[in-house]
């Protein structure tokens, strides 16, 4: 094998190192400059997405806090409408409530006038029913009409203790 033929060792030694310094000169005037511009431009365009993605999330954070506050008025005003319109349907039932019971104790008042009246009537036919009745008991128990202002009395008189 030549490359153990020590003759021409040091021969390719010269070789190699020559080799190696112009392929190391080409890497490092030529590529590796090529290399740092393509990684500087990367790390700059990536500074720069970063940069404009803090900006668009500072903005949309702001689009939100502005959404939030506008949502939060929207609730507390409608919160005050439904609070304003139930205070005024409140009041507009409590009015008609008020002229119902207003009403109804009209009515009431008329049936219990219209009940005593009824009551009085009643009693009164009643009181003349049992003066006849009374008197017609006395004619048949005794033979002789009675008098009609002493059983009108004692009508009176028996209709005051039932009512106490």
């Amino acid at each position: 094998m030549p490359q153990l033929d020590f003759t021409t060792f040091a021969p390719q030694l010269f070789w190699l190192l020559v080799t190696f310094a112009v392929l190391y000169g080409i890497m490092r005037w030529l590529a590796m400059p090529r290399v740092a511009r393509a990684l500087d431009a990367r790390h700059d365009k990536l500074e720069g997405d970063l940069a404009r993605a803090g900006q668009l999330k500072a903005e949309a954070e702001a689009v939100l806090a502005e959404y939030q506050k506008t949502l939060a008025s929207a609730r507390a005003e409608a919160q005050a409408t439904l609070r304003e319109t139930a205070e005024r349907l409140s009041a507009d039932a409590a009015e008609r409530q008020r002229g119902l019971a207003d009403a109804l104790a009209e009515q009431i008042d008329a049936a219990e006038k219209r009940i005593t009246a009824m009551k009085d009537e009643a009693l009164a036919e009643v009181r003349g029913i049992a003066v006849e009745v009374g008197g017609a008991v006395v004619v048949k128990l005794i033979g002789t009409p009675a008098d009609p202002a002493r059983l009108a009395a004692a009508v009176d008189n028996a209709v005051r203790e039932r009512a106490h």
